[in-house]
């Protein structure tokens, strides 16, 4: 459950409060007794960051910037100064608190609300004692003289968006099939304002999406491709950007099967999609003046039934061919397929979003997002930027024309992979070579599902990728 955020021209005294200070901050307007305004002189002395006050009534929590920081990183700071401070508001079982922009440096309230929403992430869904798991806060009161509260529902709505796409990563394929999915897709979009068209198997057949196709054989379910469509009235680009993800809600890695052990957190293998309807929900709700089009192939990937096997030649969408070398490089299928047939739209931009490789994991970690592709530099500057403004870091990767070399088949076109040196980079290139538009790859393989907590960014599903867009649509301008 997300608070709600409202904009208050009071500071009540009978709520909890959360000061966003610096040290040379006067206080001495905020009702501190002098034993208090003591002790809140010597714990800031002694350089710490969060000061928590019991005045029995109600708790005084002050929280400050590290020293030295830039201004991108002092944000961060106070994201994950919310995050650790979410645990005493839930020991204390704060019903309501008031956040006060005491230093009157709105960008750090606003870090530290968002932040506060993103730590009060829950999925208790199939907890039959969630009542008891649940935390207490409700509302949170903003006192800010530079903060509007249509500022408050632009944060909201993003902070909504990511919770959304965490649900969607948490929830077992039991629960969500590819049909499920594109359902999902289909209600936020009702909430939102945006459009949802669900093709089913026989039109996916009919447009000989073949590369989705192929990965579906071992499944017992069949596939979807969802198009979603956001077109405002004052839209500022004559032709869309389109923003695509991988949707493969289970992965086994078909014939090709993975170890147990690597299986365990396939759920999450669908998170491209998940971040694509998140950035669609949150464009359309913050009523962005920008053409968007997204679009999701969908499918388990198992080794079942008819399931594609190593050796397979599959002729994709745009009729090139493909030897399948590993059936678990599933991704880049479906997402070859989804790169094709977005050339219909004669598109400005497109960016696709998948947990594509392990190798991703190997270079960055938990810490970053890898990035390639082919459009202009000044496109990956500004993604770069927006990468920094959110803390979704990017990792730029080169897609040398040599990496070409790399995919090329005895006996098709291409293959599906190129083994272990440079993985995310041939996968890119894999991707590239179903393009003829400015585009930009995103493997988000190492932060989409997190094995433990990273402050703000929960245990499990992370809806990473969706401040980053937003903030870059938030500010794009038509190429």
């Amino acid at each position: 459950m997300e608070p709600v955020l409202t904009k208050t021209e009071e500071r009540p005294l009978d709520v909890s409060v959360v000061y966003i200070t610096d040290r040379d901050t006067d206080l001495s307007d905020y009702s501190f007794t002098t034993t208090e305004y003591e002790y809140i002189r010597r714990q800031i002395s002694a350089g710490k960051q969060t000061i928590a006050i019991n005045s029995y009534f109600k708790w005084s929590y002050l929280v400050l910037p590290e020293q030295e920081l830039s201004e991108d990183q002092q944000r961060e700071s106070f994201r994950q100064s919310a995050a650790r401070l979410f645990a005493s508001i839930r020991e204390n079982e704060h019903e309501e608190l008031l956040v006060v922009d005491a230093a009157s440096k709105p960008q750090w309230v606003e870090a530290f609300l968002e932040g506060l929403a993103l730590s009060c992430y829950q999925f208790l869904k199939y907890k039959k004692d969630r009542q008891d798991h649940q935390h207490k806060l409700q509302q949170v009161l903003v006192y800010s003289s530079s903060i509007a509260q249509d500022r408050l529902e632009h944060l909201k709505n993003i902070t909504r968006a990511v919770c959304y796409a965490r649900d969607l990563v948490n929830e077992p394929l039991s629960h969500l099939d590819a049909g499920e999915l594109s359902r999902a897709f289909e209600n936020m979009g009702k909430e939102a304002g945006f459009s949802t068209e669900i093709f089913n198997k026989k039109k996916i057949e009919a447009l000989k999406l073949r590369g989705l196709l192929a990965v579906n054989q071992g499944s017992v379910d069949p596939p979807s491709f969802s198009v979603m469509e956001w077109k405002p009235e004052d839209r500022k680009n004559e032709r869309p950007v389109v923003l695509i993800g991988k949707g493969i809600v289970y992965d086994t890695g078909g014939i090709s099967l993975k170890p147990t052990s690597s299986m365990l957190d396939m759920k999450s293998d669908m998170a491209g999609a998940a971040t694509v309807a998140g950035i669609m929900y949150a464009a359309a709700m913050n009523r962005l003046p920008l053409h968007l089009i997204g679009l999701v192939p969908a499918t388990d990937n198992r080794p079942g039934n008819n399931a594609y096997t190593p050796g397979d030649v599959i002729t994709m969408h745009d009729d090139t061919t493909v030897e399948v070398i590993n059936t678990d490089a599933e991704g880049r299928m479906v997402l070859a397929d989804a790169l094709s047939f977005a050339r219909q739209y004669d598109p400005e931009l497109v960016f696709d979003f998948a947990t594509l490789t392990g190798s991703a994991s190997v270079v960055v970690g938990p810490q970053g997002i890898l990035t390639m592709g082919n459009a202009q530099p000044e496109i990956f500057e500004r993604l770069l930027q927006s990468g920094q403004n959110t803390y979704e870091r990017l990792v730029q990767l080169p897609l040398w024309k040599e990496y070409q070399q790399m995919i090329r088949s005895d006996v098709a076109d291409i293959k599906n992979a190129a083994g272990k040196q440079a993985g995310a980079i041939t996968a890119g290139k894999f991707l590239e070579y179903f393009t003829d538009y400015p585009w930009v790859h995103f493997d988000i393989a190492p932060m989409a599902f997190l094995e433990k907590k990273d402050a703000y960014r929960c245990k499990g599903g992370t809806g990473i990728g969706i401040r980053l867009m937003v903030d870059f649509l938030s500010r794009y301008n038509s190429t």
